[in-house]
C-alpha cells in the first residue's frame, strides 16, 4: 500500500466508514472513471486475459475471512486482540496447511539499522510489537462509560473554581461578594451547553466532534479553528491536571514542593510510555478513581454543608486582606473567565458515541445528563463550601486541601481525599491522550496533517500523535513552573473556540435539515453558542496579556500550517490524477509464465540429460575420490554448523535462477496512477501475480471492486475486509498464510511509493514499505520493493 491516498483533491470521504489507522478509499470523479475505462481497453489489447492470469496463479488465494466484528473480543485488561488467522476454504481444505497462529506478543528482530541494546530497551519500556494483533472496537455500560467520559469535565472542579477565586480575591472582601452570583452563571452556562450537545449526540449518532460538526456545517476554515481549539485545549488539559494533580501532592506533602516540576514532567513520562504500550483507556480499572473522587467530593460538601447547617449557614468571616485590584467589570469578567474553565471536557461523550453500547446515542445522552448534573452539583458545592467556611486561595496550598484540612483534620479522610484527587487528575490528563491523536489522525485523513499520525504504531496506538502530545504538553508545564495559576489564562480560549464553532455548525445543520423538533434544537444551540462566544471573547480580552495572547498566536500557527500541508496533498492528488497518455501498461503482449511441474521436465529432457551424462562420466569419475575426500574434511572440521545449515537449506536454497519460482503479490490502496505503475511493473514481469486489497468496511470493499471491474479485472483481486482497527497487520497476516501454504515460493511484495523531489515534503507521506519489511522480515522467501513515483 502505497503513502498515496488521493485521487482528486475535491473527493470526499465517508466518515462513517472511517477506521482509526487507516484513511478510506476516496470516489473517482466522472472524468477518473473515463480514464479509468480507457486505460482498462489499453490492457485488454496487450495483456492476456483475465482468465489466463487466474490460472497461473500457484495458490489458492481465497484463503477464508476474517471473523466478524461480534466475535471479535479484547483481553480483560487489554485493548488489542490476536488477528485471527486465514482458514481454508471448503474446496481447498485439504491443500492448506493449518497456519500458526504465532504468539501474539512476540515481535520482529531487532532491525538491522538499530543497536540491539536500544531495541531491547525499547521493547523493556514499550513491550513487544504487536505485528499479528489489532485493536478491537469497545461498547461501554454508561456505568463505565461515566468515569471513564466524564474524568476531564469532572476533575475540573479541582481548579476551576479556586482559579475563579484566585482573580475576586484581587479585589478583597468585595470582590470575593460576587462568587456566588458569578457561579450561578457558570452553572447556567453548563446546564445550556449539556443541553446544546444533547442535541449534537441525537444529530450525529456516530460521533460529532467539534472538528466534524463545524466542517460538515461551516467550512474548512472554521472546521480548521475549531479543531485547532480542541488541540490546544488537550495540550492545556495535560499541563493543567498534571500540575493540579501534583499541587494536591504537594498540600499532602509540602516538603516535596521544590520538586513540582520534576514530579510533573515525570508523570508525563509515566502516561506517554502507558499509552504506547497501547493501554486500554475503559474498564472498570480506570472508572475507580473517578468514582472515588465523586465520593470525596460528595462527602466534603456533605460535611461542609453540615457544619454550616450548625451555623444556620452564616458565613465565617475572612481573614483580613488587602485589595491589590479596584472592582470593575473586567474583574469580573476575568474571574467569570476563570471559573468557567470548570467546563472543560463536556463534549468528550459527543466525541466517543459509537464506544457506548446500543442504542448508543440514547446511552449517551443519558450519560451526558449524568455528568452534567454532577458537574453542576460539585461545582455549586464546592463554591457554597468556600463561601460558608471563609477560605482564601492560597499559593502553598489548594483550596480542596484546606476544606479536607477543616473538615476532616490530618486523618485518613484527609488523605483519601487528596489521593483520590490526584488520581482522577492523572485520569483526566490520559483522557487527553485518547482524544488528541484522535483528532489528529482525522485531521490526517482530510489531508490537514501529515499522514503519519493517521497511523497506529506498532503497539497499535497513534504513537506519533501520544508524543508530538507528550512533548507540547511538557514544554509548556515547563515554561509555565507547573503553576496551575500561571496555565488557566492560556486555557479557556480553546475551550470555548470549540464550543462556539461547534454549537454554530449545529445552528446551521438545524436550519438546513428542519425534521421534527428542529427550532427547539437549534433554539438550544444557538443559545450555547451565543454564551460559548461571550466566554471566549471575555477571555481572549480579559486574559490577552497573562497568556491568552499564546492560545491565539497558536490558533493562527496552526491554521497556516494545516492549509499549507493541505495545499501540498492537493498538489500531489493532482499529480496522482489519472491521464490517459502518462499511465504505463505493457509494450507487448504478454502473460505469465506458467510453472512447469518437474516431472514433465524431466520427461522433455531425459534424452539429452543421458547424453550429457554418457560424455561427463569420465571426468566424473576421475574427480569423485577427491571431491569426497576434501568434503570428509570439512564435515569433520564444523560438524556442529553443518547441522545448522541443514535445518537452513530446505527453507531458502536456490542457488541458481531456474530454482526460484514466483509469486508477485501487490498490495494496492487505490486505482491512481502510482497504483498503476505497480501493476504494470508486476505484469511485465510475467510471473504470476495476484493483487491484494484491504478495506475497513464493506462499502469501501463495493466501491473499490466497482472501479476494479471498471478497469477491467485484468489480474487476480483478493479483497480482505478488515473488521480490526488496523490495516496492516491484516495484510501481514494474509501473506503469512500464502507463505504456509506455498513454503516453495518466492513472494515479492510490490508496492507502490511516492518519491518526493523536495526531501522537505517526505515526512508528509507513510513508510508503507519499511513497516512491512519489518512485519515480514521473520518469513522466509518473501520479498518487499518498491515502484517509486517521483512528485
Amino acid at each position: 500500500m502505497s503513502g498515496t491516498h488521493g485521487n482528486t483533491s475535491n473527493a470526499k470521504r465517508t466518515r462513517s466508514a472511517a477506521v482509526p489507522g487507516s484513511i478510506p478509499l476516496r470516489a473517482l470523479d466522472a472524468q477518473q472513471l473515463r480514464v479509468l475505462r480507457s486505460v482498462g481497453r489499453e490492457w485488454r489489447r496487450v495483456s492476456a486475459g483475465p482468465d489466463v492470469w487466474r490460472r497461473a496463479l500457484p495458490v489458492d488465494p481465497d484463503l477464508g475471512s476474517f471473523p466478524a466484528p461480534a466475535q471479535i473480543r479484547p483481553a480483560r485488561f487489554g485493548r488489542v486482540v490476536p488477528v485471527a488467522p486465514f482458514g481454508p476454504t471448503a474446496a481447498g481444505a485439504a491443500a492448506l496447511p493449518p497456519a500458526p497462529a504465532g504468539p501474539a506478543d512476540e515481535g520482529p528482530p531487532a532491525p538491522v539499522d538499530q543497536p540491539r541494546a536500544v531495541y531491547r530497551l525499547r521493547r523493556l519500556l514499550l513491550g513487544p510489537a504487536l505485528a499479528s494483533t489489532a485493536i478491537a472496537r469497545e461498547r461501554m455500560r454508561k456505568l463505565v462509560a461515566l468515569p471513564v467520559l466524564s474524568a476531564d469535565a469532572l476533575s475540573s472542579v479541582a481548579y476551576g473554581p479556586e482559579a475563579m477565586l484566585a482573580v475576586l480575591v484581587l479585589a478583597g472582601a468585595a470582590g470575593l461578594g460576587y462568587s456566588i452570583p458569578i457561579a450561578a452563571t457558570i452553572v447556567l452556562l453548563m446546564l445550556s451547553i449539556g443541553v446544546s450537545y444533547r442535541q449534537t449526540i441525537r444529530a450525529y449518532p456516530h460521533g460529532g466532534g467539534s472538528y466534524i460538526v463545524a466542517s460538515d456545517n461551516l467550512g474548512r476554515v472554521p472546521g480548521l479553528m475549531a479543531a485547532a481549539g480542541l488541540m490546544t485545549d488537550y495540550i492545556l488539559t495535560v499541563a493543567v491536571s498534571i500540575a493540579a494533580g501534583v499541587a494536591a501532592i504537594t498540600s499532602a506533602v509540602p516538603s516535596l514542593e521544590p520538586s513540582t516540576v520534576l514530579i510533573g514532567v515525570l508523570a508525563m513520562v509515566m502516561l506517554l510510555a502507558g499509552n504506547l504500550r497501547g493501554i486500554r483507556q475503559a474498564g472498570a480499572i480506570f472508572a475507580a478513581p473517578t468514582y472515588a473522587f465523586v465520593v470525596a467530593m460528595l462527602a466534603l460538601i456533605a460535611v461542609g454543608l453540615a457544619d454550616a447547617a450548625g451555623r444556620d449557614f452564616h458565613p465565617v468571616p475572612h481573614p483580613p486582606m488587602n485589595a491589590t485590584e479596584g472592582l470593575g467589570i473586567l474583574l469580573v469578567m476575568r474571574a467569570f473567565a476563570s471559573g468557567s474553565t470548570a467546563m472543560t471536557g463536556i463534549e468528550a461523550i459527543s466525541n466517543a458515541v459509537p464506544a457506548f453500547k446500543p442504542v448508543e446515542w440514547r446511552n449517551a445522552r443519558t450519560t451526558l445528563t449524568w455528568m452534567v448534573s454532577l458537574l453542576v452539583v460539585l461545582f455549586g458545592g464546592i463554591i457554597a463550601i468556600v463561601h460558608y467556611s471563609g477560605i482564601l486561595p492560597r499559593s502553598q496550598e489548594t483550596v480542596l486541601s484546606q476544606l479536607a484540612h477543616l473538615s476532616y483534620g490530618s486523618g485518613p479522610m484527609y488523605v483519601f481525599t487528596q489521593a483520590a484527587t490526584a488520581a482522577v487528575l492523572l485520569l483526566a490528563a490520559n483522557t487527553a491522550y485518547n482524544d488528541f491523536p484522535r483528532v489528529l489522525s482525522l485531521l490526517a485523513r482530510d489531508d490537514h496533517a501529515p499522514r503519519l499520525f493517521a497511523r497506529m504504531g506498532d503497539r497499535l496506538a497513534f504513537s506519533n500523535g501520544i508524543i508530538l502530545l507528550s512533548v507540547a504538553a511538557g514544554f509548556v508545564y515547563v515554561a509555565f513552573d507547573g503553576r496551575t495559576a500561571a496555565l488557566i489564562p492560556l486555557y479557556a480560549v480553546g475551550v470555548f473556540l470549540a464550543f462556539t464553532l461547534s454549537q454554530a455548525g449545529m445552528v446551521v445543520h438545524w436550519w438546513r435539515l428542519r425534521d421534527r423538533h428542529w427550532r427547539k434544537s437549534l433554539l438550544f444551540n444557538a443559545t450555547g453558542s451565543l454564551l460559548s462566544a461571550i466566554v471566549l471573547v471575555t477571555a481572549g480580552i480579559t486574559k490577552f496579556t497573562e497568556g491568552a495572547w499564546v492560545a491565539l498566536v497558536a490558533v493562527g500557527l496552526f491554521l497556516l500550517v494545516t492549509t499549507r500541508i493541505r495545499r501540498h496533498y492537493d498538489t500531489v492528488a493532482e499529480a496522482l490524477r489519472l491521464q490517459r497518455h502518462s499511465i504505463e501498461i505493457p509494450r507487448l503482449v504478454i502473460a505469465p509464465r506458467v510453472e512447469v511441474p518437474p516431472q514433465a521436465a524431466e520427461g522433455v529432457e531425459e534424452a539429452e540429460e543421458m547424453k550429457e551424462a554418457e560424455e561427463m562420466k569420465e571426468v566424473d569419475e576421475a574427480e569423485e575420490a577427491e571431491e569426497m575426500e576434501e568434503a570428509d574434511e570439512a564435515d569433520e572440521a564444523d560438524e556442529a554448523d553443518d547441522v545448522d545449515e541443514v535445518e537452513r537449506v530446505p527453507e531458502e536454497a536456490e542457488e541458481v535462477p531456474e530454482e526460484v519460482r514466483h509469486l508477485s503479490l501487490v498490495p494496492i490502496e487505490t486505482l491512481d496512477r502510482a497504483g498503476m505503475r505497480a501493476l504494470a511493473y508486476a505484469a511485465s514481469l510475467q510471473q504470476p501475480v495476484l493483487v491484494i486489497h484491504v478495506s475497513t468496511g464493506v462499502d469501501e470493499a463495493e466501491r473499490f471492486r466497482d472501479q476494479w471491474r471498471l478497469w477491467g479485472d485484468h489480474l487476480p483481486l483478493q479483497e480482505l475486509v478488515s473488521p480490526y482497527r488496523a490495516v496492516i497487520a491484516p495484510l501481514v497476516n494474509y501473506i503469512e498464510s500464502l507463505h504456509h501454504q506455498r513454503p516453495d515460493l518466492t513472494l515479492t511484495v510490490i508496492l507502490p511509493e511516492i518519491v518526493m523531489c523536495q526531501r522537505r515534503y517526505s515526512a508528509l507521506h507513510s513508510r508503507t514499505a519499511a513497516r512491512l519489511r519489518r512485519a515480514l522480515r521473520p518469513l522466509h522467501k518473501v520479498v518487499v520493493t518498491t515502484v517509486p513515483f517521483h512528485v
